[in-house]
């Protein structure tokens, strides 16, 4: 039973992550900044561990790790789910503020939780951290760059902290889902057809245009992917960033 710690598991993909991770019988704790979907999740599930905690303020998270760490009794992994999508405007309309905020949470809220987590992941002795990705970290995205940046920032992480982290057997690999069903995406949408003065369906057909296979990802294949990169099937794989997309390229 491996002891796994999901950020932002109260809702969407992490909140998937969390159940996959339970119903392979692991022990789970998550932690989210809001306390009333967490209790949702907690009703859902029963055995779910919870806290709450703000990624990007660092005395939080090192108040959550040791929680997690605690009541899990050590870690054995990470998952790195936490991020906000920010606004959708180009660079020259961004306010330095809303810039912060997606990378305060993004970039800084990873390092923050992942800098906590490593002593209890070395002495695990089978650590891993699975940090979360976009398919905006391989591509550039106009409108949207603090989210850009911020995951093509949490590749660079991953691939630096798998060299570092590989002598105490400790892998590390990002996902990069693109376009993933649910609320979120459908925000997306929406800025960017009030951003660029194109309909919603427009938009929509836009975004499945680049895509092989076209249809929204299935967040409960997202958390099969984290499982899998988590079991002893995976333990040759490091460093690596798995694209969960249906083959989007961007043009």
């Amino acid at each position: 039973m491996r002891k796994v710690l999901v950020t932002a598991g109260a809702a969407g993909i992490g909140k998937e992550i969390a159940a996959a991770f339970l119903s392979a019988g692991d022990s789970v704790y998550t932690c989210d900044i809001n306390q009333a979907a967490l209790d949702a999740a907690r009703t859902a599930s029963p055995d779910l561990l919870t806290g709450v905690c703000d990624v990007s303020n660092r005395a939080s998270v090192e108040t959550m790790v040791a929680e997690a760490a605690d009541k899990l009794g050590g870690i054995d992994v990470l998952v790195n789910n936490a991020g906000v999508g920010g606004p959708t405007k180009p660079v020259k309309d961004l306010d330095f503020a809303e810039w912060e905020a997606v990378i305060n949470v993004d970039l800084n809220g990873t390092f923050n939780v992942t800098k906590n987590a490593i002593p209890h992941l070395i002495q695990s002795g089978n650590g891993v951290i699975i940090n979360m990705s976009s398919a905006a970290g391989r591509f550039g995205y106009p409108n949207r760059s603090p989210y850009a940046t911020a995951k093509w920032g949490i590749i660079g992480f991953t691939k630096t902290l798998s060299m570092e982290l590989g002598e105490h057997n400790i892998r590390v690999n990002a996902i990069a889902p693109g376009a993933v069903d649910g609320e979120r995406i459908q925000r997306v949408f929406q800025g960017r057809a009030e951003a660029t003065g194109q309909p919603l369906e427009e938009i929509k057909a836009i975004a499945m245009a680049n895509q092989s296979i076209k249809h929204l990802v299935d967040p409960a294949d997202i958390a099969a992917l984290a499982v899998f990169l988590a079991s002893d099937a995976a333990k040759s794989i490091s460093g690596q960033v798995l694209p969960i997309d249906g083959d989007f390229q961007r043009n």
